[in-house]
């Protein structure tokens, strides 16, 4: 990616040549003008990350300029720069959306400073613009509402894509509030299938009832069964039957559950008809449903009738280079639903929630977007930490990319070009970051 390119309008050589001497001694690109009308002339071919313009200017002055930048570009940040005597006018730019203004004289820090915040708020700018467009580029069904670019989730689309079609059953593995029924849908929706998306929480239903919701009863039954009920199961005909925390099925419902799998059909309570169903099994487990049925707490010939194709989810902090865009959606989404601006965060904020192990996964992160959504602190408790063991951002960040290069190098089983190529970063540079961080890559081969 190139660096951020800032132009400068002074039409005083001897400022304009010490400003761009400063700005280039602090490793920032700047490209120097004149007047406004040259410098708007190469505002498109160029596109800067920000313009920086003296207010007295021949020609247009700083306040036509800044009108003209926001008309190209309205998130275009522009940084005037004034004499004593033209405050007001600086005052009256900034109603008009100018970032920021400094008085002369100003020392080349002051400068500084200024042209990095404003490179900053740019930078920003620039990345929930991609991760609007990633999210309207994956869609809003299917395949495309499993949202993510690691590696991890790039590959569970293709399997979601690939799978979806054939009518297997799937068993999706993940912790809570990793996001299995958000695949399960996606399953459907990609599936074709014209029948309902019927789900049920296995750890939720009291097992008095859990019979009867699943393979449904006929009137007299059992005492108060009035009339006839369908099932979960039949409701689902033609669709897709969704069994969350399938671990905290009944022992005694499971075989049931098995015949129903491999006849293809249910018989309700009090009836002795075998109706046919053609309904698509797709079910989540938090636990290891092996070490289960190894301990005899989950029967094992419904384990491997389930474990034809089975789905790994991992945890949020598995794949943190996610987070921001997931952010990005949970904040457009709370907007809508509390009728609020889309709320924006800092280079800070989101260093802070890369840290975060997130217990509570994606789950987690979407009450903290909707809390930030409504003005509310994220509550992740780093406000209480005691100044004596707080951790600096410049350690938060190197956490958090310490982080997503594990995530990365596990996803590619320790291959370093592969993981480079993953990062999208020169593999010298992934090389540089692995001795910083004391990252053995080889130590992931056997992942």
């Amino acid at each position: 990616m190139a660096e951020p390119l800032v132009f400068l309008v002074e039409d005083d050589v001897a400022v304009r040549k010490g400003c761009e001497q400063a700005l280039s001694l602090a490793d920032i690109a700047v490209r120097g003008f004149t007047n406004g009308e040259a410098m708007l002339v190469a505002l498109a071919a160029a596109h800067p990350a920000l313009v920086v313009s003296d207010v007295r200017l021949p020609g247009k002055d700083g306040l036509e300029v800044l009108r003209e930048v926001r008309r190209f570009d309205r998130e275009l940040p522009v940084l005037l720069m004034t004499g004593h005597g033209d405050v007001a006018m600086a005052v009256e730019a900034m109603r008009e959306g100018a970032h920021d203004f400094i008085e002369k004289p100003f020392p080349s820090e002051r400068l500084i400073a200024a042209v990095r915040s404003g490179l900053e708020k740019r930078a920003l700018i620039v990345e929930n613009r991609l991760l609007k467009e990633r999210i309207a580029g994956q869609g809003e069904g299917g395949a495309g509402r499993i949202v993510g670019q690691s590696p991890a989730m790039q590959r569970l689309r293709q399997l979601v894509g690939t799978l979806a079609p054939t009518g297997v059953d799937i068993l999706i593995n993940g912790e809570t509030g990793s996001g299995k029924e958000v695949v399960a849908r996606a399953i459907h929706e990609a599936s074709g299938r014209r029948g309902a998306f019927v789900a049920i929480n296995c750890g939720a239903l009291p097992e008095t009832v859990f019979e009867s919701e699943l393979f449904g009863h006929e009137a007299g039954a059992f005492t108060g069964a009035g009339k006839r009920r369908i099932g979960r199961i039949e409701h689902a005909g033609g669709g897709t039957l969704f069994l969350d925390e399938i671990e905290s099925m009944p022992l005694n419902l499971q075989v049931k559950l098995l015949r129903v799998l491999q006849e293809r059909s249910v018989e309700r309570l009090g009836s002795n008809s075998a109706i046919p169903v053609d309904c698509r099994l797709v079910a989540a487990s938090k636990a290891d449903l092996k070490a289960l049925s190894d301990a005899g707490q989950f029967r094992a010939d419904l384990y491997y009738r389930l474990n034809v194709v089975s789905l790994d989810l991992p945890p949020l902090r598995q794949r943190r280079e996610d987070i921001a865009l997931l952010m990005a959606q949970f904040l457009h989404e709370a907007a809508e639903r509390f009728k609020r601006p889309v709320a924006t965060w800092t280079p800070a904020d989101l260093a802070r929630w890369s840290a975060h192990d997130w217990p509570g996964n994606v789950r987690e992160l979407k009450n903290v977007a909707e809390r930030w959504a409504l003005g509310m602190p994220d509550a992740l408790g780093t406000a209480a930490t005691p100044a004596a063991t707080a951790i600096s951002l410049a350690e938060q960040v190197d956490r958090a990319e310490r982080s997503i290069i594990e995530a990365a190098l596990r996803q590619c089983a320790g291959n370093v070009a592969r993981t480079a190529e993953c990062l999208q970063t020169p593999k010298k540079t992934l090389y540089d970051k692995l001795t910083r961080h004391g990252i053995v890559a080889d130590s992931y081969r056997s992942e």
